[in-house]
């Protein structure tokens, strides 16, 4: 079972879009935070008291999505719900779990088969259920849980949220640097492929582990390092530097990455890439490049959340096949704090098989104030041209309480 697959196949669309909030670009690892490590603020001085102060939140969500391939078409509607209880801290430790349930009610066959592996698998999982310590600056936790390191992460991109089972500990100790170690032996994708939601699977004999390191001792600069080794497997390596900036009435920020893959027995391949992006009076504009060899296929990471090319469409391109050029230029605008809207064109020059792939999007969301607050909305229409074939679009409501 390799979980490393969402960057074999993408058509059907892997890439990690939150539907709250539209971005053009990939965000840099300067924002990267690890999300299944968030702890609760509260502390208890008895057991009870550690479960009566504890936190429910969740998600109530409908995404409607339809998919033209080039050979066949079809939609889809799925519903989704995500419900979290967190105890407050007892003596450092505290106890976590999210259960989700998914339901596509009124999918036909075109539509069960065209996103049986994204976004049809109705029921529900225990995503969630670990334990956690906490002693000043370091957090550790051993269980099922959610994860979003540089290239062991879980996608929400769609209704079902990827999660892990194992261990992994954060430490802030040294000035403005995180470091992050995981070790990962099961993963639940999406759904199982057959119309039920992922189950937790291993993904080889001995497990995978992930060592990150994020710097920011100079201001505006944010330096990356990461390495996964699925054992046996995969090895890949990353590393970004980014730097953001402000001038007057602008910002701007310039970033390169760079990725190293190996599949076991297999050859080591790479890839380069550059971005830039300026930001003034509400517009953002981006421009990015990448480059793989001709080696071999370059794997991401562990999980579709990894997938950190800058010059990524926001749904279906794929600049990580061997010897290919990647572009991205795009624009945004922000009408107001809580609504954007963009346009991005993106071309994968693929010389291993000289294809030229091209793709369109545009994006749009809305957040909800006062009396729906928490409510928000999200649309992509991405047009594939050139020798990429197809279209895609997506229309995502969310319910965060």
């Amino acid at each position: 079972f390799l979980v490393y697959t969402s960057h074999c196949i993408h058509s059907s669309g892997d890439k990690n879009f939150q539907g709250e909030n539209m971005k053009l670009a990939k965000l840099s690892l300067a924002a990267i935070m690890v999300a299944g490590l968030a702890t609760s603020s509260f502390a208890a001085d008895t057991l009870a008291e550690a479960f009566s102060k504890g936190t429910v939140n969740g998600a109530i969500q409908g995404y409607y999505w339809s998919r033209d391939n080039g050979t066949q078409d079809a939609d889809i509607f799925t519903s989704g719900l995500d419900l979290s209880y967190e105890t407050a801290r007892f003596y450092g430790l505290a106890f976590k779990a999210t259960f989700q349930g998914t339901s596509s009610p009124w999918a036909d066959k075109d539509g069960k088969d065209m996103f049986a592996g994204d976004e049809y698998g109705s029921g529900a999982v225990l995503s969630e259920v670990y334990v956690s310590y906490k002693m000043k600056n370091t957090t550790a936790m051993v269980g099922r849980m959610y994860l979003d390191t540089p290239l062991v992460a879980s996608s929400s991109s769609r209704v079902t949220k990827e999660a892990f089972q194992g261990a992994a500990i954060i430490n802030t100790d040294l000035p403005n640097t995180t470091l992050i170690a995981a070790y990962v032996n099961k993963f639940q994708s999406r759904t199982d492929g057959n119309g039920d939601i992922g189950e937790f699977e291993k993904f080889n004999d001995d497990g995978a582990y992930t060592l990150a390191v994020i710097n920011k001792s100079i201001p505006g600069l944010t330096l990356t390092a990461a390495y996964a080794d699925a054992i046996d497997l995969l090895k890949v390596g990353y590393a970004e530097v980014a730097y953001e900036g402000k001038a007057s009435n602008f910002t701007y920020g310039l970033a390169g990455q760079y990725y190293y893959s190996k599949l076991d027995g297999g050859d080591d391949t790479n890839l380069f890439g550059v971005k830039a992006t300026l930001g003034v009076a509400g517009f953002s504009f981006l421009a990015a490049y990448t480059k793989t060899d001709d080696a071999a296929y370059v794997y991401s990471g562990l999980g579709n959340g990894a997938d950190l090319a800058f010059a990524e469409s926001p749904i279906n391109s794929d600049g990580y096949t061997p010897d290919t050029q990647s572009y991205k230029v795009g624009v945004s605008y922000s009408f107001f704090k809580n609504a954007n809207l963009g346009v991005n064109y993106t071309l994968n020059d693929d010389d291993s098989i000289n294809q030229k792939r091209a793709y369109t999007a545009v994006e749009a969301d809305y957040a909800f104030e006062g009396p729906l607050k928490g409510l928000s909305a999200a649309v992509i229409y991405e047009d594939a041209s050139k020798d990429a074939k197809g279209d895609e679009l997506w229309l995502n409501l969310n319910y965060k309480f």
